[in-house]
């Protein structure tokens, strides 16, 4: 896949601290420039800036793809094969309770593709993915 530009993303949390140690410790995320109201993380090579807005938090609401509850507020990262492997591996090591396990989506289909989400601490979802084919990525 070609390069492209980082994207940026501001959303809300419930806590500064527990946000910081999720993003941080579990992800892997290194910390930009923070406030005790917000904190910029390296997202996979994208800004995520999480600002202090507890009143701002959503409940997940939920579409149905291929027989999942799919959030439909959240963002991620498509991941290479093998980096959502590991993600895997280590999010069920330190017990994250998962939206939707780790599975194959689209099984033999157009667009099939590694999946899994779950939540931050504010409730905020997010879900990695990963094509073996990384041509799939927007095949239709």
């Amino acid at each position: 896949m070609a390069a492209i530009p980082p994207f940026h993303l501001a959303f809300p949390v419930r806590d500064i601290e527990e946000t910081r140690t999720f993003y941080q410790d579990l992800l892997g995320c290194e910390i930009g420039r923070s406030t005790e109201k917000w904190i910029d993380f390296n997202f996979f090579g994208h800004q995520l800036s999480a600002h202090v807005k507890p009143e701002e938090l959503a409940l997940v609401n939920a579409n149905q793809v291929d027989g999942k509850n799919v959030p439909v507020r959240h963002f991620g990262v498509v991941l290479d094969w093998e980096g959502w492997h590991e993600l895997a591996d280590r999010l069920k090591n330190h017990q994250v309770k998962f939206i939707i396990e780790p599975h194959i989506r689209f099984k033999g289909e157009v667009g099939e593709q590694a999946t899994l989400f779950f939540l931050d601490p504010s409730g905020n979802a997010l879900e990695f993915k990963a094509f073996e084919d990384e041509k799939q990525t927007f095949s239709r």
